[in-house]
Formats: structure tokens, C-alpha cells, sequence
């Protein structure tokens, strides 16, 4: 499997760097690189993974991926960025990112990152994801609200939380990955959310579960 990568990031050099990286690693291809999210909206054909700065010219890379998300859904999008603080990281958690990744990140590990990220995971550079624990652990719970899930679906959404990817709740839950995968796409549109982070995050924010 081929998985089709597509890069919007501003800095020619650094730009290259990952267009090379990918071309020379089995199982990768760069299928676009821009400059600016206007001109990756514009020319963006359907990938797998977009890795996206989030310092862009013109619309952020937080914008993008909100973009990104509503033209093509199934595509993982990793944010690939120098910003660590809690709004940056909020914002594109919220804007449907599928990960977020620092740039000083090896080229080995931002490879596994696009794969996790394909697999179903959210890779997240280690010091983001304790940051993001922390964010959510300052929020106030709320009321419970319903949101019609099923005992199946909640088991499923509470995996999701553990940062499991589709494969292995099916392992673990002793069900086919077409079975996780019609679960999640349910508990999607019960939650009114496009992707993965979208859903944890709501689950956290209003205790779902």
C-alpha cells in the first residue's frame, strides 16, 4: 500500500526536505506540496495524510485543516509545527487535525506518525499529548448530555479515548474492522463531529461517557 502524502508548508527548504524524505521511503509519495493553504484548496487532489504548518501566509494552517476536513473527510490531517501552546493545539484539535506533530520530530518518527495516523491513531509528539491531558483535565465537567450512544458505541468512543487505533479495538473487542469502522462512522454523526480528535474531544469536554 501506498500511502499518498500532500504537504502544505511555507519554507522552501524545509518543504523540500520532507518531499525528499518521502520519495525515498518505500511505501510513500509526495502527491502535492504548496506553499499556502488558498493553493492547496485550489490544486489538493485526494490523499491519505496532509501534513500542515500551522504559520502559513494568508488563511493558517488551523483554517486549512478545517478546509481539508470538509472537502475531503477520510484524509488525515497532521499538523507539523514549531507551535506548542494550549490555543494552537485546541484550535486544531477542534478543526478536525488527526495529529500534531513538532517539526524537530526525526524523519523515522514523523514517518510512523503518518502511518499511525492512516491506521486510525492520532499521533501526537509526546509532549503535546501530556499538554493536551492537561487542557482537558482544567475543564469544568458538565452536565452529561445524551447523545443516544449505544453500550457498543461507548465502548468504542472510550477506546478511541485510550488512543487505540481501529485495529486493534477490533482485536481487543473481539470484532471485524468493518464492524469498529460502521461504530464509529454511527457515533460520528450522533456526535455531529468529521474525525476521530473531533469525537474525543466532545466526549471529554461534555463526559459522554
Amino acid at each position: 500500500m501506498i500511502i499518498r502524502v500532500a504537504i502544505v508548508e511555507d519554507n522552501n527548504d524545509f518543504r523540500e526536505g520532507l518531499f525528499n524524505i518521502l520519495q525515498n521511503t518505500k511505501g510513500f509519495l509526495c502527491s502535492g506540496q504548496y506553499d499556502s493553504v488558498e493553493e492547496a484548496m485550489k490544486k489538493l487532489p485526494l490523499v491519505d495524510v496532509v501534513l500542515m504548518d500551522i504559520g502559513l501566509p494568508g488563511k493558517s494552517g488551523i483554517e486549512g485543516a478545517r478546509l481539508v476536513k470538509r472537502k475531503y473527510p477520510d484524509t488525515q490531517v497532521i499538523m507539523l509545527t514549531v507551535f506548542y501552546d494550549d490555543k494552537n493545539i485546541f484550535d486544531a484539535i477542534v478543526a478536525g487535525a488527526n495529529g500534531y506533530i513538532l517539526k524537530k520530530t526525526p524523519p523515522p518518527k514523523l514517518l510512523l506518525a503518518i502511518e499511525e495516523a492512516v491506521a486510525g491513531g492520532m499521533p501526537m509528539t509526546p509532549m503535546i499529548a501530556r499538554q493536551v491531558v492537561e487542557m482537558f483535565k482544567k475543564q469544568i465537567p458538565p452536565e452529561k448530555e445524551n447523545y443516544s450512544l449505544t453500550p457498543r458505541e461507548k465502548e468504542i468512543l472510550d477506546q478511541l479515548i485510550e488512543g487505540l487505533n481501529y485495529n486493534m479495538i477490533a482485536e481487543k473487542l473481539f470484532i471485524s474492522l468493518d464492524t469498529v469502522r460502521n461504530h464509529i462512522r454511527h457515533v460520528y454523526e450522533k456526535l455531529h463531529v468529521h474525525s476521530k480528535s473531533q469525537a474525543v474531544a466532545k466526549a471529554l469536554k461534555h463526559t459522554i461517557l
